[in-house]
């Protein structure tokens, strides 16, 4: 039976994920700062600490941890968080597996669709193209190489570039859906690649039942969204008002700083190697996305 190890797992996707996992009756570990139940260990990334009986008799992890992108301003400690808490932990994990020659049938690591960029374009971006040069990009790159590693000990690998989740508790849905309106941000035709949380959840599962599904992935929808119109869905979805006038591109980047930009800017990404390896989204729609939710 196969075992699996996940990092991140008290986050939003980390809690789905080993919910739909022990439903599949898989066994799933949790690595966490402070651990309370019987599975979960205790990791320190700063320390370089992880409980070796994490490890018994795991087939896969699936890395998802990583301080939140869009949770603080960049300063220049933050921008070495954000960093690090992807790297530094997969390096660490890579180091453990290495020294306790743990036999891993695949890692899985999250990674995000800011490697394309944040270009608004009607380019639809492919596993194939190259990365950007801003911030973004380089903390893919960086997650992404240290991913790859584990190629190194003959362990197959896959890379979820993950697009907005859509959650019913937390998440992007909850940050947009404000007391009384709704605002579109800029100018509203930056595209935001979006999956729901089950599509997302169904693909790692995936990821480890069948190995044809290595490599890199975007995870992401089929139908593509610019702001205007997701906030229009979202609005219509809610029942809510929509401004008007969007949220003026100067006053978010007063507000956020640097981080606005991610807010601004957004690429077209393509769901169509996943789709063309077999995965059926049971949300291709923003709308059927929202109406479960």
């Amino acid at each position: 039976m196969n075992k699996i190890l996940i990092t991140g797992g008290t986050g939003l996707v980390g809690r789905y994920l080993q919910k739909k996992l022990q439903e599949k009756n898989y066994s799933v570990v949790i690595l966490t700062r402070n651990p309370t139940l019987k599975n979960e260990f205790k990791w320190n990334i700063a320390e370089e600490y992880i409980d070796d009986a994490a490890f018994k008799d795991i087939t896969h992890i699936i890395h998802l941890a990583g301080a939140g992108i869009a949770d603080k301003r960049w300063t220049d400690k933050r921008k070495q968080e954000l960093i690090n808490s992807r790297v530094k932990s997969a390096n660490l994990l890579f180091k453990k597996v290495k020294e306790l020659e743990i036999n891993l049938k695949g890692f899985i690591s999250a990674s995000g669709i800011g490697y394309y960029g944040a270009i608004t374009s009607d380019k639809i971006f492919t596993e194939e193209d190259k990365p950007e040069n801003d911030f973004i990009s380089k903390i893919c790159i960086k997650w992404e190489a240290a991913a790859n590693q584990f190629k190194k000990l003959n362990v197959p690998v896959s890379i979820l570039r993950t697009g907005v989740v859509l959650a019913k508790n937390g998440g992007a849905l909850q940050k947009m859906n404000t007391p009384l309106f709704l605002s579109a941000l800029g100018n509203g035709n930056q595209y935001m690649p979006w999956i729901h949380i089950e599509d997302l959840c169904n693909l790692y599962i995936n990821t480890i039942e069948n190995t044809k599904y290595t490599g890199v992935l975007n995870a992401v929808s089929p139908e593509h969204q610019t702001n205007n119109s997701f906030t229009k869905a979202l609005g219509k979805s809610l029942k809510k008002a929509i401004l008007p006038m969007n949220a003026p591109s100067f006053v978010l980047k007063t507000a956020l700083g640097e981080l606005a930009y991610i807010l601004l800017k957004g690429s077209r990404v393509s769901s169509e190697k996943v789709e063309n390896l077999g995965f059926k989204f049971k949300f291709k729609t923003l709308e059927k996305a929202l109406k479960n939710l």
